[in-house]
């Protein structure tokens, strides 16, 4: 599995409430939630997003509250893969639970900038930065994992 695109860079603590403000919560419209992801941080980010792209945070990104509908939104909203230096347990536990693909790299996370296109190895752990040149090794998932995120989710992956 792979992913190539355009980096949306965040700092370190983006908690849940900024990936999707609790405003918008008493939806169960994914596409509804995707519509305000970022925007409190980002109000131009739903705009800017492409099919594809990359978001790449700093430290504890997704702290917060427990709710699986952060990664949902920026999954939804077409981001194909989180960077980040660490990421909040519970943000990283829902993300394989609802298919996002996400890679710990802190490396990566420094050095990556914004509207920088990026690839990504899901079976390696090697990212590009198509723009700078410069590779960095995440810790890629083991392969049951990395099936659950093909499948699109653990629910998808039990039914399948």
């Amino acid at each position: 599995m792979q992913a190539n695109g355009f980096v949306h860079k965040y700092p370190d603590n983006v908690d849940t409430d900024v990936i999707i403000p609790a405003r918008y919560l008493n939806t169960p419209d994914a596409k509804e939630l995707a519509a305000h992801c970022m925007e409190d941080i980002d109000p131009d980010f739903v705009k800017k997003v492409q099919p594809g792209d990359i978001m790449v945070g700093g430290a504890n990104f997704g702290c917060g509250s427990s709710r699986e509908h952060a990664p949902l939104a920026i999954k939804t909203a077409g981001v194909s893969c989180v960077i980040a230096a660490t990421f909040a347990r519970i943000f990283y536990r829902n993300a394989i639970n609802i298919g996002l693909p996400i890679l710990e790299c802190p490396a990566a996370s420094e050095a990556i900038q914004a509207g920088d296109k990026v690839h990504v190895d899901f079976d390696t752990g090697v990212i590009t930065d198509e723009t700078t040149g410069q590779t960095f090794q995440a810790q890629p998932f083991p392969p049951f994992i990395q099936e659950i995120i093909k499948a699109g989710g653990l629910m998808n992956s039990i039914r399948q």
